[in-house]
């Protein structure tokens, strides 16, 4: 298998040839926690002095693919304030937080690691009860189908749907950062090491065509907000939102 080079010079690398203007630059990835594999890639968050709007690009260098995040200051800040509010997701706070700086000790890195570190410590915004109902609402359908899919591959999709929206369902009820995807069961191994075995039992049992356990567990995450929700739900679409006929 072709080796690699390191990740830090690659991407120092990457700042002289495509960002020379940077000021300071993150490198974040699976490879800071000794957890990459071949196909592994860098995140590189890139401040630049001046932007009209942040933006990510995808490219490769060096036999590593590249995902770079770029910013300037304030729609790096923009950004970091609308995961929190918007979406919940904290994967641009942790790769600032958790990702060496390029140079080290750079002013405006360490300012923005510290403003990356209050935005994470003050958690993301409480679901609201109509949020939660949502929620149950898509959970418990997805239950249905699961209890009785027509085929293995129907089952396989309808689980790997059910272990998004639960997995969200789950780290956002008890005050934790949405994930998405690969992420889910790390985040969920952090918040909870003991559930986080009972989750990838549940969940890997159902994959083989075996789901009685993870309905149970669906059962028992969504119980303490009122259990399954189907009957008498009610979701109002936006007043007024009508485009009219073409004559």
């Amino acid at each position: 298998m072709l080796q690699r080079r390191s990740p830090f010079l690659v991407a120092e690398n990457v700042l002289k040839q495509k960002y020379p203007e940077a000021i300071v630059a993150f490198v974040a990835g699976s490879f800071n926690r000794g957890e990459e594999t071949p196909h592994s890639d860098i995140d590189l968050v890139v401040i630049l002095p001046k932007l009209e709007n942040g933006r990510r690009e995808g490219f490769t260098y060096e036999g590593w693919p590249v995902e770079a995040f770029v910013h300037d200051p304030e729609t790096l800040h923009a950004y970091l304030q609308d995961a929190k509010h918007k979406f919940g997701t904290a994967a641009l706070l942790s790769m600032v937080i958790e990702g060496p700086a390029i140079p080290a000790n750079n002013e405006l890195g360490l300012k923005l690691k510290a403003l990356a570190q209050k935005i994470y410590d003050d958690g993301p915004p409480k679901w609201d009860q109509a949020t939660i109902d949502e929620h149950r609402y898509f959970i418990t359908d997805l239950l249905n189908d699961l209890r009785s899919p027509r085929n293995r591959l129907e089952c396989s999709v309808i689980v790997g749907s059910l272990h998004e929206r639960l997995g969200h369902f789950y780290l956002r009820t008890n005050g934790a950062w949405h994930a998405e995807r690969k992420q889910i069961p790390r985040k969920i191994s952090k918040h909870d090491p003991a559930f986080y075995a009972e989750w990838v039992e549940c969940f890997n049992k159902a994959y083989e065509g075996r789901a009685e356990q993870l309905v149970a567990l669906v059962e028992k995450i969504l119980q303490p907000f009122g259990g399954l929700l189907f009957d008498g739900y009610c979701e109002q679409g936006p007043k007024g939102w009508k485009v009219p006929l073409p004559d």
